[in-house]
């Protein structure tokens, strides 16, 4: 089975992007992971897109097509909520790895902060809620999310001021990053006062709302070799469902990204140990907290203390959204997903100026969708 190699990647400004748009931010960042990686449009054979809010096409990877002139031998859209960047990235290895594709163009994103109504991604994403049991009675991603930090904090003690901590340290690294959306400097008081959206979620324990798009290029190993920037290995990947909607969650304290990650890393012949830098998504605190433990970095109950004492900092046990997340760097729908990946890429580049985990090797990343319902883990390796 051939290899496969991430051979280019690229991510657009981020934040407030004034008369961008959807398909706009496709062609940016798909022409700059085309460059990065030395090719070109005739090069590409397999295209993978996601999904818009503000360009809501039944067809949006063939609209993407049209829109910059591809004819590629596969193509398709993929919707998996948050997890969709890492399961594209799985899906363009699986097509390079048969044999079916040599070089897939992945790409995202959406204009959600300035293309639509102000609220207007809230709203959209409010419908997720099942229509009979959920949506009557008020429920909002916040609050399910909500649901599970009330859970979490009462079984295994986890405080405000341990979710806090995780907002600011993603915002200590956006603060690293020269391109990140929100740079100013908070503190975990900050946070535990900031406006309540859901008990106990406050505002600041929130993701961002941006404009911006992400692209890579996935590349068969024979075919990534004469590339002018470093090929990265795809080692492994896996996936985990366990629900849809929080009311049928079968647990409030394991989700999808336990058998995910457990799938990645046997297929790598790795741990959790041999991760050196981390990239898992956080739309909310608590979300990457329950991430934290449910794939195996930290025991039950070890991840809130260890986040407020830096883990996930640089020198940390476990440099984790190393660009500043979701919650401070972006968050563009499926975008937001795909720049884990980028800076995954980059930081085994040793690319990451200011914020360079130092002698990286290997690289978790891992997208969540809905309610921690859909998850997809990768590890990405230095060759």
């Amino acid at each position: 089975m051939k290899k496969a190699m991430i051979t280019g990647v690229y991510d657009t400004d981020v934040g407030a992007l004034p008369g961008s748009s959807c398909m706009a931010l496709h062609a940016e960042a798909a022409l700059g992971a085309l460059a990065d990686a030395g090719l070109t449009k005739a090069d590409i054979d397999g295209v993978l897109c996601a999904y818009s809010f503000t360009e809501p096409h039944l067809m949006l990877s063939s609209v993407f097509c049209e829109y910059m002139n591809i004819q590629p031998k596969f193509n398709a859209a993929i919707e998996v909520g948050g997890a969709t960047a890492c399961v594209m990235v799985m899906q363009a290895a699986a097509l390079v790895e048969s044999g079916m594709c040599k070089h897939v163009l992945v790409v995202t994103g959406d204009n959600r902060m300035t293309g639509m109504p102000k609220g207007g991604a809230v709203a959209t994403l409010a419908k997720v809620g099942h229509a009979q049991f959920e949506h009557p009675y008020g429920m909002s991603v916040p609050a399910a999310y909500a649901l599970v930090a009330q859970n979490y904090m009462h079984e295994y003690g986890v405080t405000s001021e341990h979710l806090a901590s995780i907002a600011v340290t993603a915002r200590e690294y956006a603060i690293m990053n020269s391109k990140a959306h929100r740079k100013e400097p908070i503190t975990i008081n900050d946070v535990v006062n900031s406006r309540i959206i859901a008990s106990p979620l406050h505002v600041m324990d929130c993701c961002l709302i941006s404009d911006g798009g992400a692209a890579i290029v996935v590349s068969a190993a024979d075919a990534a070799a004469d590339r002018p920037k470093k090929a990265i290995e795809i080692m492994g990947t896996g996936q985990g469902h366990t629900h849809e909607h929080i009311m049928a969650a079968p647990s409030l304290v394991d989700f999808g990204c336990k058998s995910a990650a457990r799938n990645a890393f046997e297929r790598a012949g790795i741990t959790a140990k041999d991760v050196d830098v981390a990239e898992i998504y956080d739309s909310f605190t608590i979300t990457l907290l329950v991430e934290l433990e449910s794939i195996g970095f930290f025991e039950k109950g070890e991840a809130g203390p260890a986040c407020l004492d830096g883990a996930l900092k640089l020198g940390g046990k476990l440099p984790c959204n190393t660009h500043g997340g979701l919650m401070s760097y972006a968050h563009s729908g499926a975008a937001g997903g795909m720049f884990h990946v980028v800076e995954a890429v980059r930081q085994l580049r040793r690319e990451a100026t200011g914020r360079q985990v130092e002698d990286s090797e290997i690289a978790f990343v891992h997208g969540d969708g809905g309610i921690l319902s859909a998850h997809c883990s990768i590890i990405l390796g230095r060759q």
